[in-house]
């Protein structure tokens, strides 16, 4: 198995931070909150950055309504006990809705 490591201080690779932008992580600092990455010596950033290109964030939208961006803070948002419930933006504002 090839593991591009991104963060070598927590063992964040490239993989991990897809996930996490796939999950709503539009910035290196939504990504250190989700994993750590960038978050000790720094050097990472720059290739967080260049992960997550410069595109829309498609998240930006709810977080100017005040509502959580990644999936995580969507779960305590909405006092949903497992993350895993929680898949998408559509999951997230059906368990608002029940709450």
């Amino acid at each position: 198995m090839n593991r591009v490591y991104v963060c070598s201080c927590f063992a964040v690779t490239e993989k991990h931070v897809k996930e996490h932008a796939e999950a709503g992580a539009c910035t290196p600092r939504q990504i250190a909150s989700a994993c750590k990455a960038g978050t000790d010596c720094g050097s990472c950033v720059k290739r967080i950055q260049a992960i997550l290109g410069r595109g829309n964030c498609p998240r930006r939208e709810l977080v100017d309504q005040g509502m959580p961006a990644l999936a995580a803070e969507a779960a305590d948002a909405v006092g949903v006990g497992a993350v895993a419930e929680v898949t998408d933006i559509a999951d997230v504002v059906e368990l608002r809705e029940a709450a």
